[in-house]
């Protein structure tokens, strides 16, 4: 401990000298008061009890006062002259912005300068500029850190901590940022502005807004002429690290990206602290006549506008902020009727609410069509089935029945019978039944075919058209038949086809009896007896032949 209080005699804490560094650092030049508003705002609410608000606020403050006491013992910190209230000014050194610069998070080309003589004239300016990021940001207390305290001060810190919440940390804001119109970064050329404050918030709805705070003193022609050169700054354009050539600004900063037909550039608030002699509601009107062609947009059939290549214009007080908040009614944008809430007037609602009114609408329609295509789907299916219906029925009136027992046809029999070879019908029995089609081939062989005990593997079967005797008109025998079958191309080797066997025996004894000749006898008529001398031949013919 001895340690810590000759390195911090006034004994800080590394957390109350992190908030020094972080709100100097973003806002260069602040009072004790306003870095214990930003840092630690549930200090607000303690020492409720002393006797005075100058007590009081001695008493919240006294943590920051000796981390910034110790701070200037290292010399990160020094004091920059008072306010016009008396509360004096604490200033970051250049060793001060290199340590801010880790707190923040931010590259110390960005940390700007050291805000040196800035409360030589009492820097009502810088204060404003403070007011309106502690406007915007409404720090929250932490509610852990007075568990102990009495319950009025948790009433009360419950109170703010419910709140509407504000916009951003403190590291979301930059201060005194030069906007080149020409020149560089770090090296502006003349004719450009210089935008006391620069939120970037995406977090919150807010990806970059330019704030500038007019403490009245200034007529509406100077703010105008202020609107034009962020107009200039807003159309430069230069190569990013790709090689593409985009708005300048983009290559710092990232805003909103631009939808179809419309592409605005980044919106400006103008907060006025009225501590001078100029009168808003007279400034603003007329401010907004003059840089009318920088902030009208065009109006759309859906009633919104498209503010494409604008600059969306917005006006509040800084009393109305401080008491309402970002979330408050209170900003107003140029070219419209009625105050709105921060986002909304940086914003395009009635261009969301016609979005959404589209995309609701095709909703709907695609959801009719849809609804239509399956009317249609289903008309189709009950089409299709009762011309199936239909066809079936018909079909079924087409059946044929058999001609015998009047059952109708299956299918498969319906299809046997129909079917047809070169023309001529394949089926024997095409108007019965299976049924009736078996028994009919049975009667039809058990008519014309004798019945055989034993059929041998050489059987002949004759088929249903066996002939009959031409004589006596008996019915070949299987034998019979088969002798009588003709040979190939050739006739039939039988002598008498037509005969049954009987008849044919027959017919062979008649013929030899009528010649008086048995069968027998002519055979031995014709064999010799004995051998018959050749006889020698004469003449020519004899010897031809030799």
């Amino acid at each position: 401990m001895a340690g810590k209080r000759i390195t911090n005699p006034a004994g800080s804490t590394n957390s109350y000298r992190g908030d020094v560094l972080r709100v100097l650092g973003a806002l260069k030049v602040a009072t004790a008061d306003q870095i214990q508003r930003i840092g630690a705002p549930h200090l607000t609410f303690r020492h409720a009890d002393k006797e005075s608000p100058s007590k009081q606020k001695q008493a919240r403050t006294a943590s920051h006062t000796g981390a910034l006491s110790d701070m200037r013992k290292h010399g990160l910190s020094e004091n920059g002259g008072s306010t016009e209230t008396g509360d004096s000014l604490r200033n970051l050194t250049t060793k001060g912005l290199e340590a801010a610069s880790y707190e923040l998070r931010r590259p110390a080309t960005e940390m700007g300068s050291t805000a040196r003589g800035a409360g030589s004239s009492g820097a009502s300016h810088p204060m404003a500029v403070n007011e309106t990021v502690i406007a915007m940001l409404r720090p929250k207390p932490n509610l852990a850190k007075l568990a102990d305290d009495p319950s009025h001060v948790q009433a009360a810190a419950q109170a703010a901590a419910d709140g509407p919440d504000g916009i951003g940390t403190i590291a979301s804001y930059w201060t005194e940022v030069p906007l080149p119109a020409n020149g560089t970064w770090n090296a502006p050329g003349k004719g450009g502005a210089q935008a006391d404050l620069v939120l970037t918030a995406p977090q919150d709805g807010v990806p970059l807004l330019f704030i500038e705070v007019d403490n009245c003193h200034e007529t509406a022609e100077e703010l105008a002429a202020k609107l034009e050169k962020y107009a200039r700054f807003f159309k430069r354009k230069m190569k990013d690290t790709d090689g593409r050539e985009r708005p300048m600004w983009r290559t710092r900063w990232t805003g909103l990206e631009g939808r179809y037909g419309d592409e605005p550039h980044p919106p400006v608030l103008l907060v006025f602290n009225r501590i001078g002699e100029r009168n808003p509601d007279r400034t603003v009107p007329r401010l907004m006549e003059l840089t009318r062609h920088l902030w009208q947009g065009e109006r759309q059939r859906g009633g919104h506008h498209l503010y494409d290549r604008r600059i969306p214009i917005v006006a509040v007080g800084l009393k109305n902020l401080r008491a309402h908040g970002p979330a408050g009614p209170v900003f107003l944008r140029f070219g419209r009727t009625h105050p709105q809430p921060l986002l909304e007037a940086i914003g395009n609602p009635r261009r969301d609410a016609a979005e959404a009114r589209e995309a609701e609408e095709a909703k709907v329609r695609a959801a009719e069509y849809q609804a239509q295509v399956r009317r249609a789907a289903q008309e189709h299916d009950a089409k299709k089935a009762a011309a199936a219906v239909r066809e079936a029925a018909q079909r079924e009136a087409r059946r044929p029945a058999c001609a015998s027992c009047g059952t109708p046809f299956t299918d498969e029999r319906w299809e046997a019978a129909e079917k047809t070879h070169w023309g001529e019908l394949v089926d024997t029995h095409p108007q019965l039944c299976d049924g009736c089609k078996h028994q009919a081939v049975a009667a039809t062989k058990e008519r014309q075919e004798p019945v055989h005990s034993e059929a041998a593997a050489n059987d002949f079967w004759p088929g249903p058209q066996r002939p009959v005797c031409t004589e006596c008109g008996a019915a070949f025998t299987d034998e019979r038949w088969k002798a009588t079958k003709p040979v190939g191309w050739g006739s039939s080797p039988a002598k008498h086809p037509s005969l049954c066997g009987d008849c044919d025996q027959r017919y062979e004894l008649d013929s030899d009896l009528a010649w008086g000749v048995s069968h027998r006898q002519g055979e031995r008529d014709q064999e010799p007896d004995q051998a018959v001398p050749e006889q020698k031949a004469t003449g020519w013919l004899s010897r031809l032949r030799r």
